[in-house]
Protein backbone atom coordinates (compact mmCIF):
# COMPACT_ATOMS: atom_id res chain seq x y z
CA UNK A 1 0.00 0.00 0.00
CA UNK A 2 1.46 3.37 -1.05
CA UNK A 3 1.54 6.27 1.37
CA UNK A 4 -1.46 8.58 0.87
CA UNK A 5 -2.70 6.42 -2.00
CA UNK A 6 -6.21 7.84 -1.61
CA UNK A 7 -5.23 11.45 -0.93
CA UNK A 8 -7.32 14.25 -2.37
CA UNK A 9 -4.56 16.81 -1.74
CA UNK A 10 -3.48 18.27 -5.08
CA UNK A 11 0.09 18.26 -6.34
CA UNK A 12 0.03 22.07 -6.22
CA UNK A 13 -1.05 22.10 -2.57
CA UNK A 14 1.67 19.59 -1.61
CA UNK A 15 4.29 21.64 -3.45
CA UNK A 16 3.10 24.79 -1.66
CA UNK A 17 3.22 22.99 1.70
CA UNK A 18 6.80 21.88 1.02
CA UNK A 19 7.76 25.46 0.12
CA UNK A 20 6.15 26.76 3.33
CA UNK A 21 8.02 24.17 5.44
CA UNK A 22 11.34 25.02 3.82
CA UNK A 23 10.87 28.79 4.11
CA UNK A 24 9.90 28.37 7.78
CA UNK A 25 13.14 26.40 8.27
CA UNK A 26 15.16 29.33 6.94
CA UNK A 27 15.43 28.82 3.19
CA UNK A 28 16.23 31.96 1.25
CA UNK A 29 15.82 30.30 -2.16
CA UNK A 30 13.22 27.85 -3.44
CA UNK A 31 12.56 26.33 -6.86
CA UNK A 32 10.35 23.60 -8.23
CA UNK A 33 10.14 22.02 -11.64
CA UNK A 34 7.84 19.41 -13.10
CA UNK A 35 8.48 17.53 -16.33
CA UNK A 36 6.85 14.48 -17.83
CA UNK A 37 8.83 11.90 -15.84
CA UNK A 38 10.07 13.72 -12.76
CA UNK A 39 9.69 16.68 -10.49
CA UNK A 40 12.39 18.54 -8.62
CA UNK A 41 12.38 20.63 -5.47
CA UNK A 42 15.44 22.76 -4.81
CA UNK A 43 16.23 25.17 -2.01
CA UNK A 44 19.09 26.85 -0.20
CA UNK A 45 19.53 27.20 3.55
CA UNK A 46 22.63 28.85 5.02
CA UNK A 47 24.41 28.65 1.67
CA UNK A 48 23.78 24.92 1.27
CA UNK A 49 21.87 23.99 -1.86
CA UNK A 50 19.56 20.99 -1.63
CA UNK A 51 17.79 19.08 -4.40
CA UNK A 52 15.15 16.36 -4.25
CA UNK A 53 14.24 14.60 -7.48
CA UNK A 54 10.86 12.92 -7.43
CA UNK A 55 10.38 10.25 -10.11
CA UNK A 56 6.89 10.43 -11.55
CA UNK A 57 5.02 7.50 -13.07
CA UNK A 58 4.51 7.36 -16.84
CA UNK A 59 0.96 7.87 -18.03
CA UNK A 60 1.15 4.77 -20.23
CA UNK A 61 1.90 2.33 -17.39
CA UNK A 62 -0.44 -0.66 -17.45
CA UNK A 63 -1.53 -0.04 -13.87
CA UNK A 64 -3.18 3.15 -15.13
CA UNK A 65 -4.36 2.04 -18.56
CA UNK A 66 -6.03 -1.16 -17.31
CA UNK A 67 -8.33 -1.99 -14.42
CA UNK A 68 -6.91 -4.07 -11.60
CA UNK A 69 -8.52 -7.52 -11.41
CA UNK A 70 -6.43 -8.86 -8.54
CA UNK A 71 -3.04 -8.15 -6.97
CA UNK A 72 -1.10 -9.71 -9.87
CA UNK A 73 -3.30 -9.17 -12.91
CA UNK A 74 -4.51 -6.05 -14.72
CA UNK A 75 -7.64 -6.74 -16.74
CA UNK A 76 -9.72 -4.73 -19.15
CA UNK A 77 -8.62 -1.37 -20.54
CA UNK A 78 -9.68 1.88 -18.89
CA UNK A 79 -10.96 4.90 -20.75
CA UNK A 80 -8.46 7.67 -21.35
CA UNK A 81 -10.15 9.75 -18.64
CA UNK A 82 -10.07 6.88 -16.11
CA UNK A 83 -6.40 6.21 -16.89
CA UNK A 84 -5.55 9.89 -16.41
CA UNK A 85 -7.38 9.99 -13.07
CA UNK A 86 -5.48 6.90 -11.85
CA UNK A 87 -2.17 8.41 -12.95
CA UNK A 88 -3.03 11.74 -11.31
CA UNK A 89 -3.82 9.92 -8.05
CA UNK A 90 -0.41 8.21 -8.12
CA UNK A 91 1.27 11.60 -8.64
CA UNK A 92 -0.63 13.12 -5.71
CA UNK A 93 0.47 10.19 -3.53
CA UNK A 94 4.14 10.66 -4.48
CA UNK A 95 4.02 14.39 -3.74
CA UNK A 96 2.47 13.70 -0.32
CA UNK A 97 5.28 11.21 0.38
CA UNK A 98 7.90 13.81 -0.57
CA UNK A 99 6.20 16.34 1.69
CA UNK A 100 6.23 13.83 4.57
CA UNK A 101 9.92 13.06 3.97
CA UNK A 102 11.00 16.69 4.04
CA UNK A 103 8.74 17.49 6.99
CA UNK A 104 10.17 14.56 9.00
CA UNK A 105 13.75 15.60 8.26
CA UNK A 106 13.10 19.19 9.29
CA UNK A 107 11.29 18.07 12.43
CA UNK A 108 14.20 15.80 13.41
CA UNK A 109 16.59 18.73 12.97
CA UNK A 110 14.37 21.12 14.95
CA UNK A 111 14.02 18.58 17.78
CA UNK A 112 17.80 18.21 18.01
CA UNK A 113 17.74 14.54 17.06
CA UNK A 114 20.12 15.15 14.16
CA UNK A 115 21.71 18.00 12.23
CA UNK A 116 20.64 19.63 8.99
CA UNK A 117 23.84 18.42 7.34
CA UNK A 118 23.37 14.80 8.46
CA UNK A 119 19.72 14.73 7.45
CA UNK A 120 20.12 16.33 4.01
CA UNK A 121 23.68 15.28 3.06
CA UNK A 122 22.69 12.97 0.21
CA UNK A 123 20.67 15.80 -1.32
CA UNK A 124 23.33 18.56 -1.15
CA UNK A 125 24.13 19.85 -4.61
CA UNK A 126 27.77 19.71 -5.69
CA UNK A 127 29.46 21.76 -8.43
CA UNK A 128 28.06 20.50 -11.72
CA UNK A 129 24.54 20.03 -10.35
CA UNK A 130 24.71 16.44 -9.10
CA UNK A 131 23.83 15.64 -5.51
CA UNK A 132 26.24 14.10 -3.02
CA UNK A 133 24.16 10.92 -3.19
CA UNK A 134 24.43 10.74 -6.97
CA UNK A 135 28.20 11.03 -6.69
CA UNK A 136 28.92 8.83 -3.67
CA UNK A 137 26.32 6.03 -3.79
CA UNK A 138 27.85 4.36 -6.89
CA UNK A 139 31.22 4.37 -5.12
CA UNK A 140 29.64 2.77 -2.04
CA UNK A 141 28.12 0.07 -4.24
CA UNK A 142 31.57 -0.63 -5.70
CA UNK A 143 32.98 -0.83 -2.17
CA UNK A 144 30.41 -3.44 -1.15
CA UNK A 145 31.23 -5.53 -4.23
CA UNK A 146 35.01 -5.32 -3.87
CA UNK A 147 35.20 -5.27 -0.07
CA UNK A 148 37.71 -2.43 -0.32
CA UNK A 149 37.35 1.18 0.70
CA UNK A 150 37.24 3.31 -2.44
CA UNK A 151 38.92 6.66 -2.72
CA UNK A 152 35.73 8.68 -2.43
CA UNK A 153 35.69 11.41 -5.05
CA UNK A 154 33.17 14.12 -5.69
CA UNK A 155 34.30 14.89 -9.22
Amino acid sequence: MAYAEDTSVSVEKSRAEIEKLIVRAGADKFASMISENEAMIGFAICGKHVKFVLPLPRTDERRFTHRKVNSTNHGSPRSREEAYKAWEQACRSRWRALCLCIKAKLEAVEAGITTFEAEFLAHFVTPGGKTMGERIIPQLEEMSKSGKMPLLTLM
